[in-house]
């Protein structure tokens, strides 16, 4: 993407203000300030906390209990504490398949903070495209003003000396009018883009600079851009990753009907007070393994791995489908941008020789070669073609936005 494109053709060609506001710095400002994907990543720190309490049911638990109240039977009142601990030796498989499945969840909700963090950008992009060619618009409607007061005025000038009409006058002033009402328009659009801009960013608006020239990370072919595609897209990834955790239940389901074996203890104490006396005494102490062999469960182990089997088949469904798709979004926004880059060159030529021709009609018609309404139209034809290079180029950017994040290749590194 040439810089100077970027800059409209019969305005004054200068560098960007000093104070002009970057791609780059709106990226920042998004980054920091939004809050649909600062709850993306809190959501995937909670997420990342499933597989410590899936090793959980591997480790060793204890618990102590009390209680106490009135003993009907021996007329006292009493208490009782128990002190209890659990060492599971062997689970069958449980806290491993767990641990697993929570691994896979954790791995497809980072795939899935990618996209929000790629979305996010995708929408820093497009508003920023879309507010930088309103920009534009309003200052080429401001130009083509400043452009028709001259000409009314050197009109004026003519009629007054005889080498012009009236109707010349007011064919010029007719289209000075049009253009205010277009800049009243344009700068009404400016509004409405400038608040869904805030709305992303976090803050106002400024001046906004050209976008980069290009996006070091755009593939360099259509057959690039899929290989990419199936590489590293986050949501087929992330589908990729629902699969391997639903692969995880299965055996997790499966577990359930295996035989556990656990260390167990416990130690109990007990406290009376009868007839104005305590006495306090063991309860009950005991140790030893426990095993527990499941025999019959009404069915419940074999439904539930039936259904864990069909989730997983519906995730490697899912899993195609999301190839699919990312296939597609990939090929829809090459086509975009293939489409835009040639539309924005082609857009360049014609506002060079838009600008030339109105050059030459104003020339022109200092010698009464032309009429008034030659100027008008060249001077339409010259605003016509800066607005489809404004738009092209605004729509290449979205186009190349849209490609980066359907290859996976969008996050906050590219825009350096």
């Amino acid at each position: 993407m040439n810089k100077q494109g970027w800059m409209l053709a019969g305005l004054l060609l200068a560098a960007a203000p000093a104070r002009a506001e970057t791609l780059a710095q709106a990226v920042d400002e998004a980054y920091a300030s939004n809050p649909v994907f600062a709850a993306a990543r809190a959501r995937q720190q909670g997420l990342e906390e499933l597989p410590e309490q899936a090793r959980a049911g591997g480790r060793l638990s204890a618990a102590a209990d009390a209680a106490g109240g009135y003993d009907k039977f021996d007329y006292g009142k009493g208490g009782a504490a128990t002190v209890s601990a659990d060492l599971p030796i062997w689970t069958g498989g449980r806290v491993s398949s767990a641990v697993r499945a929570a691994q896979g969840d954790v791995a497809a909700g980072a795939e899935g903070l990618r996209d929000s963090e790629a979305a996010l950008l995708t929408d820093v992009i497009g508003a920023y495209a879309e507010l930088l060619y309103d920009q534009q618009s309003a200052d080429i409607a401001q130009a083509d003003i400043a452009l028709l007061d001259h000409q009314v005025a050197e009109a004026n000038a003519r009629y007054r000396l005889g080498q012009a009409t009236r109707t010349d006058v007011a064919q010029l002033e007719a289209q000075r009018s049009s253009a205010v009402a277009t800049l009243a328009e344009a700068q009404a659009t400016l509004a409405t883009t400038g608040a869904r801009y805030r709305a992303i960013v976090g803050r106002a608006p400024g001046v906004l600079a050209p976008p980069p020239e290009t996006f070091a990370a755009l593939p360099a072919s259509l057959d690039q851009a899929r290989n990419r595609t199936l590489d590293t897209n986050p949501l087929y990834r992330q589908s990729q990753r629902l699969a391997e955790a639903s692969s995880a239940r299965i055996d997790e389901a499966r577990s359930s009907g295996a035989p556990t074996v656990s260390l167990g203890g416990s130690y109990g104490y007990d406290v009376r007070a009868t007839g104005g006396d305590d006495h306090a005494f063991p309860r009950a102490a005991a140790a030893g393994v426990v095993l527990h062999v499941p025999i019959l469960t009404g069915g419940l182990v074999a439904s539930q791995v039936r259904q864990a089997r069909a989730d997983y088949r519906a995730a490697r469904f899912d899993q195609d489908a999301a190839a699919r798709e990312a296939v597609r979004a990939t090929e829809a926004a090459w086509a975009a941008m293939t489409g835009a880059r040639a539309q924005a060159e082609a857009n360049r030529s014609r506002v060079t020789a838009a600008d030339l021709a109105l050059k030459g009609v104003r020339a022109e018609y200092g010698f009464g070669l032309r009429s008034t309404l030659d100027i008008l139209v060249a001077d339409e034809s010259l605003r016509a073609a800066q607005l489809a290079e404004a738009r092209s180029r605004s729509d290449l950017l979205i186009a190349e936005g849209a490609l980066l994040r359907a290859t996976g290749k969008m996050d906050r590194s590219i825009f350096g």
